[in-house]
């Protein structure tokens, strides 16, 4: 095989990496900036906390920055600013994954983050013109980001070989995690020291910069790229030649009639809204419930997405040298890792609702359960590439939109189960999620597939005929 090392696919991993990184960071800075864009009174009715476990948040007051803007939003309008994103995300998937086998990923996927990096650049003055310019600003970051995803997985496959799929592709989503765990607590930062329209502007300003580094660095198949050897070029083109279709048109019918591509739909819901849930209430968990305050420790609410992190990195590598060296099947580990990925969360998510107030525990359970759903990147994640590598952009397209919707559900149905804040009710939205995961991880296991199907072979009409 061709060395790793400074080679043109590893490049665009890397690059990648980066560019998630910065697309994770424009999309979660707004939920640390909006708790210092809102005037204090107005910042949440004071909820009826349910006084279980004892106070033991005992800050000193540091004097901070406090020249920004301050604005009246109620907890409504603020619930509406933060979901504006998901509504502009949705919209874009299923036509990204499209775009990009015609126009190339290369293209969609760059000027997919510098769109979102403008648009976060205008985020403070779109505040001071009113909300509904805000929410309209979010909305187009989310039509931006929503064909990022897609438009990845479109250039994987003609990039990445068979036997690495699990190594490029968990190099470069590990981005995002990353992206949260360095932006979390860094937004904290510059609200804090600075004032809250440079987290827009920083992280705005590199993701433009990134652009450019994109746009003359990356092509989008290994036949035009300007610095390939050749033997990197000779080697991904033939571990390649019997996987991708020659066809023009995409084959709808025999795609959304494939059970493979259902089975990735039911793991990737399943396992979105774990991960939305805790995304979006984790911090309000450990506030209300724990009497910790997540705001003033924001290492702690990143811990668990550095663990998920190291997780990807770790278990893509394993997953290949399965597959390479071990002579496991592809849907043998496809399966394994999606069930471990699923399952473990799971547990120790409800084990997480039973262990009281000891909050350095909580923190252990909930680290866990993120950093084993890493283990999801080399499972169903990316088993879009195994079953129709010519039309992976398309089925992640349709899979993440059913996967945005826990996004838009699962925190609204978790905030409705929690009005009075007591452990029953949060155990409950434990469950649920707990659950929901435990089916995708079981639909998976018994109908997912690790073969290039029929219909996304070039020779597939003519059999048919």
């Amino acid at each position: 095989s061709v060395p790793a090392c400074c080679s043109a696919r590893y490049n665009l991993a890397l690059l990648a990496c980066f560019g998630f990184f910065l697309l994770y960071a424009l999309r979660v800075n707004l939920s640390v900036a909006l708790v210092d864009m809102v005037e204090p009174n107005t910042s949440l009715a004071k909820n009826v906390t349910s006084n279980v476990c004892p106070e033991h948040s005992s800050s000193i007051n540091v004097p901070r920055n406090t020249t920004g803007e301050k604005y009246s939003w109620d907890a409504d309008t603020q619930g509406w600013i933060l979901g504006s994103f998901f509504y502009g995300y949705i919209i874009t998937q299923i036509p990204g994954g499209y775009l990009a086998s015609k126009i190339g990923g290369k293209m969609l996927l760059g000027f997919g983050i510098f769109g979102t990096s403008v648009f976060t650049l205008l985020t403070p003055l779109a505040a001071n013109l009113g909300v509904g310019y805000l929410i309209a600003v979010r909305a187009l970051e989310g039509l931006g980001e929503g064909v990022t995803f897609p438009a990845m997985h479109s250039m994987w496959s003609s990039w990445a070989p068979p036997l690495e799929r699990s190594k490029l592709l968990s190099i470069s989503y590990a981005g995002a995690q990353l992206g949260t765990v360095v932006s979390l607590p860094l937004s904290g930062l510059i609200c804090y020291y600075m004032n809250w329209v440079y987290v827009f502007y920083i992280f705005g300003a590199l993701g433009v910069l990134w652009w450019f580094f994109w746009m003359c660095l990356v092509s989008d198949t290994p036949e035009t790229h300007r610095s390939i050897s050749h033997a990197e070029r000779e080697y991904i083109l033939s571990s390649l030649k019997d996987q991708l279709s020659t066809q023009k048109s995409v084959p709808w019918k025999p795609m959304l009639e494939s059970l493979p591509l259902w089975a990735i739909v039911v793991a990737h819901f399943s396992y979105n809204w774990t991960f939305y849930t805790l995304l979006t209430l984790l911090p309000t968990y450990m506030k209300e419930i724990l009497r910790f305050d997540a705001q003033e420790n924001g290492f702690l609410s990143a811990l668990p997405y550095f663990g998920c992190w190291l997780c990807i990195i770790l278990s893509g590598q394993i997953a290949d040298y399965l597959r390479e060296k071990q002579n496991f099947s592809t849907v043998c580990v496809r399966k394994c890792f999606t069930l471990i990925g699923m399952i473990g969360p799971a547990v120790f998510l409800v084990a997480a609702g039973f262990i009281g107030c000891n909050y350095e525990l909580a923190v252990a359970f909930v680290t866990i359960s993120t950093t084993l759903g890493g283990f999801c990147t080399s499972g169903y994640s990316i088993n879009h590439l195994d079953i129709a590598p010519s039309y992976a952009g398309i089925l992640l397209g349709i899979t993440n939109s059913f996967a945005t919707i826990p996004g838009m559900v699962g925190p609204v149905i978790a905030k409705n189960l929690t009005h009075n804040n007591t452990v029953g009710e949060w155990q409950m939205v434990f469950y649920i999620a707990a659950s929901i995961n435990l089916f995708g991880a079981i639909f998976f296991a018994l109908f997912a597939s690790g073969e290039v199907q029929d219909w996304a072979v070039s020779g597939y009409h003519l059999h048919r005929n």
